[in-house]
């Protein structure tokens, strides 16, 4: 079923994603759209129901006010002009419009049905994937992270072994992660996956390097090396499948909006690779994602994972990875997740980790000193991560963590809580 659309043209407002957010909320979709775009292109999109004009605090361009061309007023589509005040630009969604002008705009001016929910979004993508690829294949870095596992499992429902995935485990996973995908999507979903055992090799290129943008740009170009050994041992790849969501293309900026990070595409790989892209998600918001993962079937625990870096534990093993610390890592960000999930806080708390710095303190164990490292814990809370705060974390809760990683995690005598909010931290330490 194709679903009917609210076009939001950015005329300057900040609160464009919230108002798109607000109208998929009364099942309907919606896209956002920059403040010029032909009647032309408007004409292309299927079942466009009516337009808002959403302006704000950036309206006002090099001393004149933004506007849509001219044009747009002829398509005979209803319209809706807000403002939001400067005042009020930081509120949820502003009384301009309230909720229920934007039903009566919604479902009696543009006469839109209310058929936005996930069952129908993946009826209509399957159809749209199995258009585009018709009978040839689709190559999918599998990560095992939230967009990269839903976008397998839409994949996999709309042209199953066609779905080519490469799993590229790089040794900075967390614990039983790579064995996870493999359960997942081989042993569950039969999906065609390769699995490629690359610890060693990517061990051995970050050795001695302890700049934290040296160890992403290692880590980001050893995977595009290895992907890309994998990818031209493969015959008949025309796509490639990606897990872009909405945030992503959203962030790149509009005309009226600044970039907040550029877009680009599983780690900026090579333009030779000359794949047309498969890219299902790119209209969904994050937890929209979660719940089109939940629809087609998805694991919990993987639909619901913490937010993880791009380089993985390798930025939480801190300065010059060496096994012995990316081991403690991982074991303890193991204890500390179930310990979580046991208090019911993995269902409160947006994200927490551990990490090991690259000191040691002395300590006691088995009445000798020790010189060991210290596993540092973070959990936080933060609506869109650009600030957070902290959680305070019941004393009995970080008390049995810390029994438990001073117990079973090796080469570690001393554990501590991170007290500090963004700003001025940030969220991962490197």
């Amino acid at each position: 079923m194709k679903q009917d659309m609210i076009i939001i043209l950015d005329l300057g407002s900040a609160q464009n994603t919230v108002l798109a957010r607000e109208i998929r909320a009364l099942g309907v979709y919606s896209e956002i759209h920059p403040h010029d775009i032909t009647a032309e292109t408007l004409k292309t999109m299927e079942n466009v129901k009516g337009i808002l004009l959403n302006g704000g605090e950036n309206r006002i361009v090099d001393g004149q006010a933004i506007t849509i061309r001219p044009e747009l007023y002829s398509l005979g589509l209803p319209m809706l002009s807000i403002d939001y005040p400067q005042s009020k630009c930081n509120q949820q969604l502003t009384a301009l419009p309230d909720r229920e002008t934007l039903k009566k705009f919604l479902f009696e001016d543009c006469k839109a049905d209310a058929n936005w929910n996930m069952k129908n979004f993946i009826e209509d993508q399957v159809e749209l994937i199995r258009r585009q690829v018709g009978e040839r294949k689709v190559l999918l870095a599998l990560s095992g992270g939230v967009d990269s596992s839903v976008v397998a499992a839409m994949l996999i429902k709309a042209i199953g072994q066609q779905l080519v995935c490469v799993h590229v485990n790089h040794g900075l996973m967390r614990k039983n992660e790579s064995e996870s995908v493999i359960r997942v999507f081989r042993d569950q979903l039969h999906a065609n996956l390769i699995y490629v055992d690359a610890v060693e090799r990517f061990l051995g290129k970050l050795e001695h390097v302890d700049d934290p943008e040296q160890k992403r740009k290692v880590i980001g170009s050893e995977f595009i090396r290895v992907f890309e050994e994998e990818a031209h041992k493969l015959e008949g790849i025309d796509f490639l499948g990606q897990g872009t969501i909405y945030p992503d293309i959203i962030e790149s900026g509009t005309k009226t909006a600044k970039m907040v990070k550029s877009h680009h595409n599983v780690g900026g790989l090579p333009e030779d690779l000359k794949f047309e892209l498969v890219e299902p998600l790119k209209q969904l918001f994050k937890d929209e994602v979660r719940a089109c993962g939940i629809e087609l079937g998805l694991p919990h625990d993987m639909v619901y994972r913490q937010p993880f870096p791009g380089p993985g534990l390798g930025v939480r093993c801190l300065g010059a990875i060496t096994r012995d610390r990316l081991e403690a890592v991982r074991e303890s960000d193991a204890i500390l997740r179930e310990e979580f999930a046991k208090a019911g806080l993995d269902k409160k708390v947006w994200q927490y980790f551990t990490v090991v710095p690259d000191f040691k303190s002395v300590g006691m164990k088995n009445n000798a000193r020790v010189f060991e490292y210290m596993v540092i814990i973070r959990a936080i809370n933060t609506i869109d991560a650009m600030t957070a705060s902290i959680e305070k974390v019941d004393w009995d809760v970080l008390e049995k963590v810390t029994t438990r990683i001073l117990a079973e995690v090796a080469n570690v005598n001393r554990v501590c809580y991170d007290m500090s909010p963004k700003p001025p931290a940030t969220i991962e330490f490197e």
